[in-house]
């Protein structure tokens, strides 16, 4: 819908209470190192039940990374030091949960429906002299649409 308009830079916030998080954010660090972190992403998302390393590795297989580098990845804990500097730096801006967006340094806490996204994103694209796409400018029309709060 927005095309080259917005960029989505994705920051590790594995939750502690989660103890399975930590391992499925090493495995999409470790998928990221083969250009792969979205794929791994929606793999382990699509299937929380089947959180675990074997099913990170089949995942790797599937598609199609070098086992061996993914494996190797995992078990030196490679993208730990990404991990933790997202971590501190999602702390350090006031994150305490997920999910948690930023559109150019406006917070947007939790899940929200789409048009919430809209309405902080269209207003950014306006003080920027950037048209909105006809597509997004619908999204606020939908039921439920208007500024963020709302």
């Amino acid at each position: 819908m927005y095309g080259d308009k917005v960029r989505i830079v994705w920051k590790h916030f594995p939750l502690d209470f989660h103890p399975k998080a930590p391992m499925a954010h090493l495995a999409t660090a470790a998928a990221a190192e083969q250009g792969k972190f979205w794929p791994m992403h929606d793999k382990i998302f699509g299937a929380q039940d089947k959180m675990d390393r074997a099913q990170y590795e089949q995942y790797a297989k599937d598609l199609g990374l070098d086992l061996k580098r993914f494996k190797e990845s995992l078990d030196t804990a490679h993208g730990k030091a990404v991990i933790d500097a997202d971590i501190a730096e999602a702390k350090s801006v006031g994150v305490t949960g997920t999910p948690a967006f930023f559109v150019n340094g406006r917070f947007l806490s939790g899940a929200k429906p789409f048009n919430e996204f809209a309405a902080v994103i269209n207003a950014e694209l306006q003080k920027q002299n950037i048209p909105i796409p006809p597509a997004a400018q619908q999204a606020l029309a939908a039921p439920g649409g208007g500024a963020p709060g709302k």
